[in-house]
C-alpha cells in the first residue's frame, strides 16, 4: 500500500482507515493494473468490474439508504473518497465503474420516490443494474441553461426528444437519469429530471465514442420517447438543482480519483529513480530527481488536505459548492503534472503503450474536464468568493 499517513489526518475516523485498508487488500487480489481495452472488450470489462464490485459490497458504499443498500442512511462522502482514491490507484477502469454507479443513481438517492428507490438503489448497490446520468448535450455542456432536449407533459406521461452526448455507461447501461427541458421558467429553472430505461421505444444509442482512457461512452438519441409520469425524480422544473446536489456529491471524489493517480505515479517514480543506475549513481542521487520528486510529493498532499476537507464538511451537513470546486481544480490540475513528471523521469519507458505510467497520463486527462472543467471550477470559486463579499457588505 502507498504511503497512508493521510489517513491518521482528523478529518478521517477509525472506520475510514480500516476501509482504506480493505478495499486496497481489495483491489490488490482482484483488480491489479487491469490493461485498457479497447471497443466490446472495454464494454465487457467494464460489465465485469461493476459485477465484482457489488458482489464484494463496494458499491453498497455508492448509494444513500440501508433500506435501498445502501452502506448508510446518507452517502459517505469521506468513504467515497477512500474507494475511489484506492481504485484509482489500481485501476482506473475500475475506479470508472464504482463512481458511475454513483452518479448514475446519485440523483434517485437524494430525489427519488418511495418506489423509485425500491425498484433501482438495491439492483445498482448489487450491481446488478448498470447506471447512468445523462445531462450533457452537443451544446450544452458546462453551460447547463443552453440544453435543448425537451420533454412534454402529454396525459398520465411525458414524451421526450432530443440528444445527450458524452454520457459515460452509454452503451451499457440498464437505466439513464436524464435531465431535459420541461419549460417552467426559463434557462436552468426550467430543467426536470426523470428515469429513462433501456428499452424504452424512442431511445436508441446514435453513437458509441471512443476516448484516449477507453470507457463506454456513448451520445443518446430520444425520438418521441414516451415515459410515464411516475418516473420523473423531484417536482417539475427542479432537475438543475437535482443534478447540482448529486454533482456535489461526486466532484470531491472525482478529486479524489485523481489524486489516487497521482499517488500511483509517485511511487512508480520512487520505485524508478532508485532502481536505474546513470553515470555511476541512482538516478535519486541527482538534485534535479529530489526536486522533482519533492514537487510531486508536496503537490499530492496540498490535493489531499482539499481533498478530504471537502469531503469531511459535506458528511457534517455543509454546503461544499466552493471547497468542492477548489478540490477538484486542484487536484486533477496537479495530479497532471505529477504524472508528466513521472513519465519524464521513465524516459523513453514512460512513453511505451500500458506501461503504469503511460496509463495514468491518459487516464487523468479527462478529469480536468469532465463533471465540470477546471475553468469552470474557477467561475465556481470566484463567485462564491463574491457572494461572501456581498453577504457581508449587507450585514
Amino acid at each position: 500500500m502507498a504511503d497512508t499517513k493521510y489517513l491518521d489526518w482528523p478529518f478521517l475516523e477509525p472506520r475510514h482507515r480500516e476501509l482504506a485498508v480493505s478495499i486496497d487488500r481489495w483491489a490488490t487480489e482482484s483488480i491489479d493494473d487491469a490493461p485498457h481495452a479497447r471497443g466490446l472488450e472495454t464494454d465487457n470489462a467494464c460489465v465485469g468490474l461493476v459485477r465484482q464490485l457489488g458482489a464484494a459490497n463496494w458499491l453498497r458504499y455508492a448509494v444513500g439508504g440501508a433500506a435501498y443498500g445502501g452502506s448508510a442512511e446518507t452517502i459517505d462522502t469521506r468513504g467515497v473518497c477512500l474507494i475511489r482514491e484506492t481504485l484509482a490507484r489500481h485501476s482506473g477502469l475500475a475506479d470508472f465503474a464504482f463512481a458511475m454507479q454513483g452518479l448514475g443513481s446519485g440523483a434517485i438517492t437524494l430525489h427519488g420516490t418511495e418506489e423509485q428507490k425500491r425498484r433501482y438503489l438495491p439492483r445498482v448497490a448489487a450491481g446488478s443494474a448498470i447506471a447512468a446520468f445523462a445531462l450533457s448535450e452537443p451544446d450544452a455542456g458546462s453551460d447547463v441553461g443552453a440544453m435543448r432536449c425537451g420533454a412534454h407533459r402529454d396525459g398520465d406521461g411525458y414524451v421526450l426528444n432530443g440528444e445527450k452526448t458524452w454520457i459515460s455507461n452509454g452503451g451499457i447501461a440498464d437505466f439513464y437519469v436524464v435531465f431535459a427541458r420541461t419549460g417552467e421558467a426559463p434557462g436552468a429553472r426550467g430543467i426536470t429530471a426523470f428515469i429513462v430505461e433501456v428499452g424504452t421505444p424512442g431511445l436508441e444509442i446514435a453513437e458509441r465514442i471512443e476516448v484516449i482512457a477507453p470507457h463506454p461512452l456513448a451520445r443518446l438519441r430520444f425520438s418521441h420517447c414516451r415515459i410515464p409520469a411516475s418516473q420523473r425524480i423531484g417536482d417539475a422544473g427542479q432537475g438543475f438543482k437535482v443534478a447540482m446536489r448529486t454533482l456535489d456529491i461526486f466532484r470531491t471524489s472525482v478529486a479524489a480519483a485523481a489524486l489516487g493517480f497521482a499517488r500511483r505515479a509517485l511511487d512508480e517514480a520512487l520505485e524508478r529513480t532508485t532502481s536505474r543506475k546513470m553515470f555511476g549513481h541512482t538516478l535519486a542521487d541527482f538534485q534535479l530527481t529530489q526536486a522533482k520528486l519533492a514537487d510531486m510529493a508536496a503537490a499530492i498532499d496540498a490535493a489531499a488536505l482539499l481533498v478530504y476537507r471537502a469531503a469531511w464538511l459535506r458528511d457534517q451537513g455543509a454546503s461544499i459548492t466552493r471547497e468542492a470546486a477548489m478540490a477538484k481544480m486542484v487536484a486533477t490540475e496537479s495530479a497532471q503534472q505529477v504524472i508528466d513528471a513521472a513519465v519524464q523521469i521513465f524516459g523513453a519507458l514512460g512513453v511505451v503503450s500500458e506501461a503504469p505510467v503511460e496509463r495514468l497520463y491518459r487516464d487523468i486527462r479527462a478529469l480536468r474536464i469532465y463533471e465540470g472543467a477546471t475553468e469552470v471550477q474557477k467561475l465556481i470559486i470566484a463567485r462564491e468568493l463574491l457572494k461572501d463579499v456581498a453577504a457581508s457588505g449587507k450585514s
